[in-house]
């Protein structure tokens, strides 16, 4: 029975995520700093990627029980949205901590119990590799950061027999999808600078997520990634055809087309 460590595991991807992998027959570690009930052959564990002594501490109960880890798959998340000319400093720092850091945490403390032929696969965003748009640009910096830290890890690792792979989301029915109408409502009530631009952008926004796909799509190209002899470095799901109509302008005329469209 191979081992899979799967972080964000009470989280709507991650839950899916350890569901399938229970099914399939897979021993899971699944971390969260929300604590769950185990089930099956999936054991939950209280985790907090952004403080390096939590995961220390979740390492040490794993290795406890497993020698070794056939694949890392990371789905802890937050999203956030505000200007970045108004967005208070420690809620800046807190994004990269979960999206960013914690993937790095993650990986450095864990890599003693992963070996050749072992997987990594990063749960990243459909905006990482695109141009970032206004007041969710904080969000898209941090998936952008995550997939250039995935590739130099893709190229170092290969090195020791040890896959990397990212997955590219677009909505998905989660959590994470209230979240940002959280986050959304948070920026209309407080913005001092955007009121009525902040406005006309969440009805784009709204437009964007009410093409989400449920949680179970991203669980099954989760299992590609750790199965196939051959995985690909991206896996895409439900792109969105005007993000990447908008993305396919020169950078000027984005910007242009956005300024028109919020316009006050």
């Amino acid at each position: 029975m191979k081992n899979v460590l799967v972080t964000g595991a009470t989280g709507g991807m991650g839950k899916s995520i350890c569901s399938l992998l229970n099914q399939k027959g897979y021993r899971v570690f699944g971390l969260d700093y929300k604590l769950g009930e185990s089930y099956g052959n999936v054991s939950l564990h209280q985790c907090d990627v952004t403080d390096t002594d939590s995961v220390k501490k979740a390492f040490e109960e794993v290795s406890a029980e497993a020698k070794e880890i056939y694949a890392i798959i990371h789905t802890a998340g937050i999203y956030d949205m505000d200007s970045l000319i108004e967005m208070d400093e420690e809620r800046f720092k807190r994004i990269f901590e979960v999206n960013f850091f914690g993937v790095y945490r993650i990986n450095k403390i864990f890599k003693p119990l992963l070996s050749k032929g072992s997987r990594i696969v990063i749960t990243s965003s459909e905006l990482a590799p695109l141009d970032p748009l206004p007041f969710t640009g904080i969000y898209g910096i941090t998936k952008s950061t995550v997939e250039k830290y995935a590739f130099s890890l893709r190229q170092e690792l290969q090195l020791l027999g040890i896959k990397v792979s990212v997955i590219r989301p677009g909505a998905i029915k989660t959590d994470l999808l209230h979240s940002s109408d959280v986050a959304i409502k948070r920026f209309l009530e407080n913005t001092q600078l955007y009121t009525c631009n902040a406005q006309k952008f969440d009805k784009i926004i709204g437009s964007v997520k009410s093409r989400h796909v449920p949680a179970e799509r991203i669980a099954d190209i989760a299992l590609s990634a750790i199965e196939e002899a051959h995985p690909k470095y991206v896996y895409k799901i439900n792109r969105n055809p005007l993000l990447l109509l908008l993305n396919s302008l020169p950078d000027k005329a984005q910007v242009m087309a956005l300024g028109l469209i919020l316009k006050s």
